[in-house]
């Protein structure tokens, strides 16, 4: 075992003991969180190693090229950290780096919490391996809860890894558009820019707000038009997607505050037929090949609660910061300092003085 694993073996043991102080509960949770991250970067080597390897597909070469170049654009362009993260790659031969269990009550898009030590509490528990979110997925819907359960391309670590080569390229996202290729990479790392405890909206919003502003960017400045077209293509129905989403999301909303018994229940289910019935006329102006929506396709027939709630993590606050870089000159540190200054006010406080931002 080389040093670097040596150490990586003794990260795994520190997480196992921070689950024993969690409660023995969380033992296995912590164990699988470990083992799963580790196990990740064993498989990755450096982008250099993959392009140099006469092993490596062509079109995977150009891949990792590309990302390299958005990968020195995010720290020379927006600011973002210069350190190890997205330097190496891996090949996880699956589809999904983790799956996500989000779940919130009927008459609720308020998601049930977990608590961790490092990241405090969010609404969400992440598993390496589908078998266990779907096993902790049914333990909640015994609680009565409404499920969903997501898979997620990419994740951050905070910058906590980046001393054993950062977080790296995967399999599950490197062959994206351009664009949402550039995204991902400045989402991710806008997370080891502005992370706050036990307020997920504030720190995926951010993060949104990053990657949107990043990406445009990069489209008009480093893209051809080609590139810029396909992307044009593919954020428009992502854009449509969102809009008849928050829609539906505040019709609940309004359903759950206002209503009760009976008539909660009646509206609640016309609400989600209008959603259902309204994606499948918006699905059926999409050009090209249908088998290229399935993903909004599992969406909209596992949709519930906990699907718009988890939702709403990743849109709520986006204007309010869109509107504080603008308000900072569109510079990123300025930006970025504002978003931190944010961050030190008590949640509520905070998310009141993005939305006063947004409607300013």
């Amino acid at each position: 075992m080389s040093v670097t694993w040596r150490w990586l073996a003794a990260a795994a043991a520190v997480v196992a003991a921070i689950g024993l102080l969690a409660g023995c509960s969380s033992l296995g949770y912590y164990w699988q969180s470990a083992s799963g991250h580790l196990s990740m970067l064993s498989a990755s080597r450096s982008v250099d190693d993959w392009i140099a390897d006469s092993e490596t597909p062509q079109r995977l070469k150009e891949r990792l090229a590309l990302s390299q170049r958005i990968r020195r654009f995010a720290s020379g362009e927006l600011k973002l950290p210069d350190n190890p993260s997205y330097s190496r790659y891996a090949d996880l031969r699956r589809t999904a780096v983790v799956w996500n269990v989000v779940a919130a009550p009927k008459y609720s898009l308020e998601l049930k919490k977990s608590c961790f030590p490092v990241t405090g509490c969010v609404g969400y528990r992440g598993y390496f391996d589908e078998r266990d979110a779907r096993a902790e997925a049914a333990r909640l819907a015994r609680e009565d809860l409404e499920v969903n359960v997501y898979p997620v391309p990419a994740y951050s670590t905070l910058g906590w890894m980046n001393w054993a080569g950062g977080d790296p390229l995967l399999n599950t996202f490197i062959n994206y558009p351009e664009g949402e290729l550039a995204r991902t990479i400045f989402h991710e790392l806008a997370h080891q820019v502005v992370y706050t405890k036990d307020d997920t909206m504030f720190n995926e919003s951010f993060a949104t707000a990053v990657e949107r502003i990043g990406g445009r960017r990069w489209l008009e400045t480093h893209a051809n038009e080609q590139a810029r077209s396909d992307y044009a293509q593919y954020d428009g129905r992502r854009q449509q997607f969102r809009a008849l989403t928050a829609g539906t999301r505040k019709r609940l909303e309004e359903i759950y505050e206002k209503t009760s018994g009976e008539e909660r229940d009646v509206l609640k289910q016309r609400a989600m037929q209008d959603f259902r019935a309204d994606y499948a006329t918006m699905r059926a102006g999409w050009p090209g090949d249908p088998a290229r929506y399935r993903l909004y396709d599992r969406w909209v027939a596992e949709a519930n609660n906990a699907a718009f709630g988890a939702q709403a993590a990743y849109d709520e606050l986006v204007p309010g910061f869109e509107a504080l870089f603008q308000r900072e000159g569109r510079d990123f540190q300025r930006f970025y300092d504002a978003a931190k200054k944010l961050a030190d006010a008590p949640k509520k406080r905070r998310h009141e003085q993005l939305k006063e931002i947004a409607g300013a």
